[in-house]
């Protein structure tokens, strides 16, 4: 009889639960075997960081995610934000805990805060930028909008850019090992990926909708 191999523990091969950091006690794991390791993944809105040998995991249309890592430390996380900033007036609601990391501007300064309340260090941050493509073709350029912010923030923030991949008309899929640096981008080259279409029409039009009005146009 042949016999096959146990699935990882909960506790996870080389993962220790006691390590994760403050925050992200919540977050959904599970265990990659063909990485031979834990992974998260992150939807719009959202983002992660861990000291441990962990990946980070997305899949991006016009949207962006930036991995931002102390290069020193091996601490590092990811983002995942559909649209750059609000247009309407930053008033006590628009600055609230509620707009989450669903704007660049917030998802890049909640992202590298994390980072270093985890002990990171501002000099020796280096990034990473992936996504933007133009998937929603009947929209405004929505991808565009991304990378001229996530561009325009990383240069004005004198932050490290040692690599990106943006633009284009593919969704792409991220993976994202924070302790090591290591990035990994595929190109899905169904252009047609209506899956990810539909989730990103859906997300656009939730924040449309949501108290915080007049940032999203829809054409």
């Amino acid at each position: 009889m042949t016999s096959v191999p146990m699935s990882p523990p909960r506790t996870f091969v080389g993962f220790d639960p006691q390590r994760v950091l403050p925050g992200f006690e919540h977050v959904r794991r599970f265990w990659d075997p063909a990485q031979d390791c834990v992974t998260v993944k992150i939807l719009p809105g959202e983002f992660y960081v861990s000291a441990q040998q962990e990946m980070v995991s997305t899949v991006l249309g016009s949207c962006v995610s930036a991995c931002v890592r102390d290069k020193r430390r091996g601490i590092g996380g990811m983002n995942h934000f559909m649209l750059p900033e609000p247009t309407g007036p930053r008033d006590g609601w628009t600055a609230t805990v509620s707009r989450g990391a669903r704007y660049g501007n917030d998802a890049m300064e909640q992202l590298i805060n994390a980072i270093l309340r985890a002990g990171g260090q501002r000099q020796d941050l280096e990034v990473k930028i992936f996504g933007g493509a133009r998937v929603l073709a009947a929209m405004t350029d929505i991808g565009q909008r991304n990378i001229d912010f996530v561009r325009k923030y990383v240069a004005a923030e004198g932050l490290d850019l040692c690599a990106s991949d943006l633009g284009d008309v593919y969704p792409r899929q991220v993976q994202f090992f924070p302790h090591s640096g290591k990035a990994r981008v595929r190109h899905l080259r169904a252009v047609h990926d209506t899956t990810l279409v539909e989730r990103e029409r859906r997300y656009l039009k939730r924040l449309a909708n949501d108290p915080i009005k007049g940032e999203v146009e829809l054409f």
